[in-house]
């Protein structure tokens, strides 16, 4: 009688919860395989390196072009002095620029699918994620 004990307070499942483990690993596969195929329908495309804007009178220069010109002038003064304060406010400051720039132009399209296809995809996805958050949970 004593080993039943030691063994059912010794048997865990996912997240040390009885819950079951094969639940966990089912709903984790899947999750994954829903998200796999949910990010494959996706297409994303960005306009930052197209986007331009007029300097002195007209003339067009790319925003990415400037932003990478501060960037690398700031790598510069980093390679010459690490401690340089205006080579890491230069690079830095560039970089989240060119970071805020790719991002804030990113367009999120779905490819065209047929709905069958797309609930097989969101109910692989969502039920994965059921499947996991009941196996997390205490059964008592």
């Amino acid at each position: 009688m004593d080993d039943w004990k030691t063994y059912k307070r010794y048997k865990r499942g996912a997240g040390g919860t009885p819950g079951g483990l094969g639940t966990f690993f089912l709903g984790l596969i899947m999750t994954l395989i829903g998200g796999y195929l949910l990010l494959n329908q996706i297409q994303v495309s960005s306009g930052f390196f197209s986007w331009r804007y007029g300097l002195f009178g007209g003339v067009d220069i790319s925003a990415f072009g400037v932003t990478l010109i501060f960037f690398l002038i700031g790598v510069g003064f980093i390679f010459v002095n690490g401690r340089s304060k205006i080579g890491w406010l230069l690079t830095s400051s560039s970089f989240l620029l060119i970071l805020i720039g790719v991002l804030s132009t990113l367009r999120v399209y779905l490819r065209t699918t047929s709905l069958y296809i797309l609930l097989a995809i969101l109910i692989l996805f969502v039920g994965g994620l059921g499947l996991m958050a009941r196996s997390l949970r205490a059964v008592e």
